[in-house]
Order: C-alpha cells, then structure tokens, then sequence
C-alpha cells in the first residue's frame, strides 16, 4: 500500500469515529430534552416515591398533557391513515363477526398498544400501578356494560373476540373480572396497515402472489365458488395435474390471498396448535385463504395427523381451506366433508404453457435475457416425457436458467434434463441402484428390428399424456398411464445396456432394483417392498429396471401348500400393480417361458435380444477396443467374430482382459493377448474348447502354456 492510501484511510478511519460521537452527542442531546419535557409535566418531580403511585391530580395532568391520539402515518407513505385505520377496524368487524359492544371492547384493550399514557391511567384504575392493561371489569365499566350483565359473556371462549385470537387474557387464575386483557401484536399491527405475515409463522406459511395462469382452466371458477359455500373446504384430487397452481389460480379468482403452509414443517413444530391458531388469525385479518398439500405428507391416516388436521379446519372455521394430495378424502378425519374436485392431467399444451411460462420467470430472475430465456420447440419438445407437479417445475426452470446464466447462452434440453433429474427425490435411491446414462444409440449393436422396439418404447413414453390422456385411449379399471416393456434374451446380449440407451433419449436416470432389497422369506414383506419401489418409482423420472424379472414375475402354479398359495399371491399383487403403474418400467429376463402369461398380456413392448452374428460381433470387438488402445498389425478381429460365438458381455469381458495383458507387456495389443483372453472366457462360461473355433491359435497357447 502506498503512503497516499495509508494517509487516506486513517483520515476515513477518524471520519468515522468522528461521525459516531457526533452521533452520540445527538443521543444523548434527545434524552436530555426528554427528561425536560417529563419533569415539566410531573406534578411532584422531587417525590422519592414517584412512579409508585399515582394521585388524581396526577391522573388528571397525565390526560391533560394531549387532547387526542395524534394520527399515526401508514405504513409507506407520509399521509394520515384514519380512514385507513377506520376501513381496516370495520373489515376485523365483518371478518369476526364483531357487536359494536365488542369493538368498543377490543379498542380499550388496544389503546395501550398506541398511546402509553393508557398504562398508567389503566395501572391507577386498576388501583395497582403494576397492573398496566385494563382488567376485564374496567373494560366492561368503560363501555358502560355492567359487570353481571350479559357483556360478561364477550369474553367466553366460544365469543367472536376470544375464539377469533383477537383478546388474550392473562392471570387465567384470578377471577373473571379481575384478569387481565390484551391484544395480540398482530392484530396492532395490521389496524395500523402492516400487512406482512406473522412472524411466528415465518418458515412455515408463504403468501404465494404470482399471477393466475392465462389459460383459463376449467376447475378454476369451479373451486372459486365452492369456497364461498358452506365451510370452505375444498379437496382437490391429484391424478397428475396440478393441484397446487390450481388452489392459488382459484382463491386470487375468488379475491383472496394464498397462505401456502409447509406441512412438514407444521407438524413438526415445537406447538403446533398455537401455530395453528395463529395461522386462522391471519387468513381472518389479510383476508386470505389456506392452500394445504400434499396431504400424504400430514399422513391424516395416523392420530397425531387427523388431529393436526381437524384443529386446522376447526380454527378456520369458514376460512377457505384447499388441501390437496393423491388419495380420496377420508370422511372420519374432519367433521366437515369437503367438496371434491378431480384435477387431470393438463395435457401436452397445458405443460408447454407451464414450461414457456417458468422457464421466463426464471430467465428474469436469474438476469437472463429475454431471448435466452425464450423456450423454443424443441426445448418444449424435450421436456414431453417429464411429469411434474408445479413447484417441481419451477425449480426446474429455475435451475435450468442458472445452467444457462454460466454461459451466457439459450437453456438447452441438457440444461432442462439435468434441472429435472435434480427434482428425483432420494427415496427411490434406498430401494434401487442409481444409474445416470452415459451410452447412447451409436453405442448399440443390436439387429434393426430390436432397435426398432427400443424406438417405439421411447415414443410410448414421450407421447404417453397425448394419447392416453388427451385422446383418452386409456381403458378403464383403474389402469394407470405406464408403459412396460420386457427385453428378452441370453445374457450379455445388450438388455440393461439398452434400457440405459432408452434412459439417455428420454433424459432419464435408470434405476435398477437390487432384488436382494426386495424379495423376504416372511410372508407379505415383498409385496410390502414392491408397494414401496413402486410408490417411489411413480414420483421419479426416471425407468425402473427389473434384470433378472422372473425371479419375481414368474409364473403361478397350481396349490399344492401355503408356499405355492402365497407364491400366486405374490404374482397376482404384481398383475395388479403394474397395471395401475404410471411410470416407465423394463423387464429383463433370460428366460422368458418363465414369466407368467398374464405378465405378457400387460406389456406394451417385447423386445427380443438373440445372439449377435459374425457382422455385428465383429462390430463388437471394434467398439469394446476402443480407438485408444494400440493394436498390433497382426490383430485379427474378423477372425475372432467368425470363430467366436459370443454375446456382447463376453466380448467386452475379454477385450477388458486381454487390454490388462497388453498392458503388462508394455506393447500394443496381440493376438495372442486376445486368444488367451477368449480361452479364460470360455472356462468361466464352462464351454468346450474346439480345435476347430480356434484353429492355429489354439495349439500355440497350448504350447505356451506348456513352457
């Protein structure tokens, strides 16, 4: 640092402590002048005794000092807000249901909370200077309401003042007269104009204000109107729309505010019932109404959950309430039934507005351009196959904009995949082994009618909510929107490689379940285990892979003892299950005659894998090499794939081993290397070992070996 500089940040250096003692003098000039005032308007300011007690004359001076409330500035601006306060006081009025005797109540109880002289004019009513809120007796004899009258009862816990929250009363112990009133600070705080959320309900309740969706839906004005009808309470099904986007869309519809609650974070709370109770409060102020989903996660089946729940509708009373998830309303969790509306799917058109409408709000937020943040068809088009909720979605975008903002470049389909891959939860990830697809089409030897069944597997899956949905080509019988595919053929003949390929074209991950996690010797834990991946599998995009299926899809047999019963039940739960899947599923089995016969009737794709000819095994062997291995001049790989009956995984199994031997030798790649290679291949698979597949190469290993 130069002289210069040094100079120049110690004088920054003292400006400020200078600046900080201006300041404090400033301070300390404020309560002198404050000091003045009071003493100025103490009637006895050498009294040892003052703040003790106060006298009448003292009492009459303190009201003397003011003639009114001085009117309070709004929030935001400089003006006045008594018509404010005045607009805000009558709609608590109509929200509560409040009797002018009960505004006259609630505003004795208020003034405390503006104007501090009420404390010891309340403390010298209350004939205890320490009691500085007015009793429920003063304030029933300020409102010239007698004490054993009927007014008594405004403060019992089923009135509109008490049940609302907007009284608290405190000494719960003493009698009724002589306890204490006040009003929370939330309720100060919204008739003097604030209207953010209570803090108490920070991290758990978020006001959602995007903008209705321009698409007009049809159960919008639907379930606005139900919420202006008896209780409020409205449930909405979800059989793969978006039931969230729709809550918010119909209570901005109906002119109310959203309240979004974190469940999880709800039921986990310290108190949850105070919460609760503060969350009513708050929709009653702001007039706004409770968006509450996914229902699975409160698991209103348990106690502890319908409890949560019942307290919840309870405590709104006719507040809207719009709760959400994938399984019907259970009559016994509230005693209020709520209006049923079944939100679809919202088809390809709908998804694309979604995706246009996030990916530019995303593309703001982030500071992407317009043009970058614009969605083109093909970005539309690569997002087909994903199914998501709107939060889902969202973030998505989200994380695909931020992707792009590292550019600074268009969000591109990697970018859209690798945002949804991030939205898999890690559920499925405990029952099934993860694989993110790194192979692609080119990197598949197969004949051209197998390719031809991966295409059309892909195809299924990316046009499924066309066809099944729109075109509603679905049978009944509670059959789901999942495509099941079975890939048939000896090991090794590319089936778990080709199901990664399928992932890969459809922005996928492939998850393929350990069975070792699935199948249990007790009775019911597989299925159990089936229910869980299954579940799991249906919030994912992602392909489940089943290798190895007949283990566990194999065929029913007659019932000779409980084994064999059980065995067929276990089989009949699968029938069942795959048929109200709604995701994407692959079977793969070497030995297809064992699959039960019902299983084929359930597949949308059979794709068979037989073993590759001399063409495609010499493909093979070039593509299991690779180019960065060096290989010998007298390499001859049309030999191996004429000689050699083997399916890709071998092949790959013995250009692995033979590059481990070039690389022992330090020179490149033999034959010799490979012939030895194919040997150990052939020993592991327990095959004969023929002069004649061989030829020359066989007698000089053999001679080889012989040293």
């Amino acid at each position: 640092m130069t002289p210069t500089v040094q100079q120049s940040s110690r004088t920054s250096e003292l400006t400020d402590v200078e600046s900080l003692w201006e300041r404090l003098g400033r301070v300390e000039q404020r309560v002198r002048e404050a000091v003045a005032a009071r003493r100025a308007v103490d009637p006895d300011p050498d009294d040892p005794y003052r703040g003790q007690y106060l006298t009448p004359e003292a009492a009459a001076r303190v009201l003397e000092t003011r003639d009114a409330f001085t009117p309070v500035p709004a929030y935001g601006d400089g003006a006045s807000s008594d018509a404010e306060s005045g607009g805000r006081l009558r709609e608590v009025a109509e929200r509560f249901g409040l009797a002018p005797p009960d505004i006259d109540l609630l505003l004795v109880a208020l003034a405390p909370d503006i104007d501090p002289r009420f404390e010891r004019l309340y403390g010298y009513l209350n004939d205890d200077l320490t009691r500085r809120r007015p009793t429920i007796g003063l304030a029933l004899e300020l409102c010239g309401l007698p004490a054993a009258g009927p007014g008594r009862f405004r403060f019992s816990p089923s009135a509109p003042l008490v049940a609302g929250g907007l009284l608290e009363t405190a000494d719960t112990e003493r009698p009724l007269l002589s306890r204490l009133l006040c009003v929370p600070d939330r309720v100060t705080a919204y008739l003097l104009g604030d209207d953010e959320t209570d803090g108490r309900l920070r991290g758990i309740v978020r006001e959602d204000t995007r903008a209705p969706e321009p698409d007009g839906r049809p159960e919008v004005p639907r379930v606005a109107a139900a919420l202006g009808t008896g209780s409020g309470l409205v449930h909405l099904l979800d059989r793969g729309g978006d039931p969230h986007g729709l809550a918010v869309d119909a209570l901005r519809t109906a002119g109310r505010r959203a309240l979004v609650v974190d469940i999880a974070a709800l039921a986990t709370a310290p108190e949850p019932a105070s919460l609760v109770r503060a969350l009513a409060m708050e929709a009653r102020l702001g007039r706004a109404g409770v968006v509450l989903g996914p229902l699975e996660t409160l698991a209103p089946e348990r106690p502890e959950g319908a409890r949560l729940l019942a307290s919840l509708c309870a405590a709104l009373g006719s507040t809207p309430l719009i709760a959400y998830g994938k399984k019907n309303w259970d009559p016994l969790w509230t005693p209020e039934s709520p209006v049923p509306v079944t939100v679809p799917p919202p088809g390809p058109d709908g998804m694309a507005r979604q995706w246009r409408r996030a990916l530019a709000e995303a593309g703001r937020s982030v500071g992407l351009s317009a043009a970058h943040a614009t969605a083109d068809d093909a970005l539309i088009e690569a997002a087909a196959a994903y199914r998501l909720d709107s939060g889902q979605l969202r973030r998505a975008a989200t994380v695909a904009s931020r992707l792009a903002v590292l550019g600074p470049r268009p969000v591109t389909p990697e970018d859209l995949r690798a945002a949804v891959r991030a939205q898999n939860g890690a559920g499925l990830e405990r029952l099934a082994r993860r694989i993110e697809p790194g192979v692609g089409w080119d990197d598949l030897v197969l004949p051209p009618a197998t390719r031809t069944q991966l295409a059309e597997l892909a195809l299924r899956a990316r046009h499924r909510e066309t066809v099944l949905g729109r075109w509603r080509m679905r049978p009944g019988g509670g059959r789901g929107r999942g495509v099941i595919a079975l890939f048939a053929g000896e090991s090794g003949t590319g089936k778990t490689m080709s199901a990664e390929v399928v992932a890969a074209e459809l922005g996928m991950e492939l998850y393929v379940v350990d069975l070792s996690t699935v199948v249990d010797k007790y009775i019911g834990e597989t299925e159990k285990n089936l229910e869980r991946i299954f579940a799991e599998a249906s919030d994912v995009n992602g392909i489940l892979l089943f290798d190895e299926a007949d283990a566990i899809f194999g065929k029913r047999s007659q019932v000779n003892d409980s084994r064999d019963k059980h065995a067929n039940m276990e089989s009949a739960y699968l029938l069942q299950r795959m048929e109200s899947f709604d995701g994407i599923a692959v079977l793969t089995t070497n030995l297809r005659a064992n699959l039960d016969e019902a299983f084929t009737r359930r597949l949308d794709v059979i794709a068979e894998f037989p073993m590759p000819d001399a063409r495609q095994r010499l493909a093979l062997w070039d593509r299991c090499l690779g180019p960065a291995i060096p290989r010998d001049a007298t390499l001859d790989l049309e030999f191996c794939a004429d000689r050699f009956e083997l399916a890709g995984g071998s092949i790959r199994a013995c250009a692995v081993t033979a590059a481990y031997l070039a690389a022992e030798s330090g020179a490149p790649l033999t034959m010799d290397q490979l012939v030895t290679a194919v040997l150990q291949e052939y020993r592991k698979l327990g095959r004969l070992v023929l002069e004649s597949e061989f030829g020359p190469w066989l007698a000089k290993e053999r001679a080889r070996a012989g040293r």
